[in-house]
């Protein structure tokens, strides 16, 4: 399957010339026009490599690449700007730009830098799969190596609240009540009480839910809890 490239650009003559030039390399390519519909585009999934205007209606290049980058480090995102300085370049490459390209632009160089952003994602995408990691957004967890991670953050759990969070990635997305979770995490054999559960749930989340980002546990009233990346 070709790869799927969203270009966030307004001046639509812009946006035209690049969607021919990469229709023709054998991408797939969708536009959008400002940072508010390129959110919700890149939220439905499956966008491999975005190219990325600085200057944006309704949300700026570098706000949405801020915003992206809060939960997805693997998307590549190439920014376009019209403007030259060394700040806004660096304040791109700061928040997790892959690259930057200036304004006028040889098509040329654009294409060979988006082709080396692919095949770069196309090599870190095979590491992740060849490494026993387990992940949802920015947390990651490898079994072999017991290492946790929230971002660049090192997280340190107990032995009981790393095989808690094992059961909960490898169950992501599914609703887990307390008895499933007690049976699976502390052996059919244990009679405690269900009320563990919460407990050890509590210290995970103190340690991995963040305020200045999205909450991963999440709590189904009178059923039980639920680990994703959205609520």
């Amino acid at each position: 399957m070709s790869e799927y490239i969203l270009i966030v650009e307004d001046e639509e003559r812009i946006a035209r010339v690049l969607e021919i030039e990469l229709e023709s390399e054998g991408y797939r390519v969708a536009k959008a026009g400002n940072g508010l519909d390129a959110l919700e585009m890149y939220r439905a999934g499956g966008i491999d490599l975005i190219l990325l205007d600085v200057m944006l209606p309704g949300m700026s290049g570098i706000e949405l690449l801020r915003k992206i980058r809060v939960n997805d480090s693997q998307i590549s995102i190439l920014l376009l700007t019209a403007r030259g300085s060394i700040e806004d370049k660096v304040s791109g490459l700061d928040l997790g730009a892959n690259d930057y390209i200036t304004k006028p632009f040889v098509i040329e160089e654009l294409l060979a830098r988006v082709r080396a952003a692919l095949r770069l994602r196309s090599l870190q995408m095979e590491q992740v799969i060849s490494e026993p990691w387990l992940s949802v957004g920015n947390l990651k967890l490898n079994e072999s190596t017991r290492e946790v991670f929230r971002g660049n953050d090192t997280i340190d759990l107990t032995p009981r609240e790393f095989d808690l969070l094992v059961y909960l990635l490898k169950n992501q997305r599914q609703v887990l009540g307390r008895e499933q979770i007690l049976s699976a995490v502390w052996g059919y054999d244990y009679f405690g009480d269900t009320n563990v559960i919460d407990v050890y749930i509590r210290y995970v989340r103190k340690k991995i839910d963040r305020a200045s980002e999205p909450d991963l546990i999440h709590t189904v009233r009178g059923v039980g809890y639920v680990l994703k990346d959205s609520p």
